[in-house]
């Protein structure tokens, strides 16, 4: 490159311009192959599985699950004084579940009263609280059927007094 003068030899650097512009343009190039590919992976895997009803027989599933509604709870909180009036409603696995779950409605309200009348105001007041407790209310409605039949809990009426 640089002789014992210290100049530099013009014609070697236009020799070593060109491998760095064909390396930048194989680089380039190969993102672009990838980025192209990753495209048509996408498409085909899920766009095409959409447009051929696969994705309309998911939206079945999920259109026939079931809702068990409770009667409404009003119970003591774990302070003196402190009443929650509360409505649930517990969405099932599997349609097929509910006959099992009718009969086991004793059990559950036994288990929900057990634990909310354990709780304190300042335990489900917040938002945080809230869903704890639904964590902790499914676990224990699966645990008195006897098997993991229920997917999620909604409140439908949570009052504080």
């Amino acid at each position: 490159m640089a002789d014992e003068k210290g100049e530099v030899n013009p014609e070697e650097t236009k020799e070593k311009a060109p491998a760095k512009s064909k390396k930048m343009l194989f680089l380039i190039a190969g993102a672009v192959v990838l980025v192209l590919a990753a495209g048509f992976i996408t498409y085909t895997q899920v766009i095409a599985k959409t447009k051929s009803g696969d994705g309309h027989k998911a939206e079945e599933k999920d259109a026939k699950t079931a809702l068990v509604s409770l009667d409404p709870f009003v119970l003591n909180l774990a302070e003196q004084g402190r009443f929650l009036k509360v409505s649930m409603q517990f969405e099932l696995s599997n349609v097929s579940y509910q006959p099992m779950v009718a009969d086991k409605v004793p059990q559950m309200r036994d288990a929900i009263i057990t634990l909310v009348s354990s709780k304190s105001s300042e335990a489900v007041s917040s938002p945080e609280g809230k869903f704890q407790l639904k964590d902790e209310l499914l676990l224990r409605a699966n645990q008195a059927v006897g098997k993991d039949v229920f997917k999620n809990l909604y409140f439908t009426e949570f009052v504080m007094q």
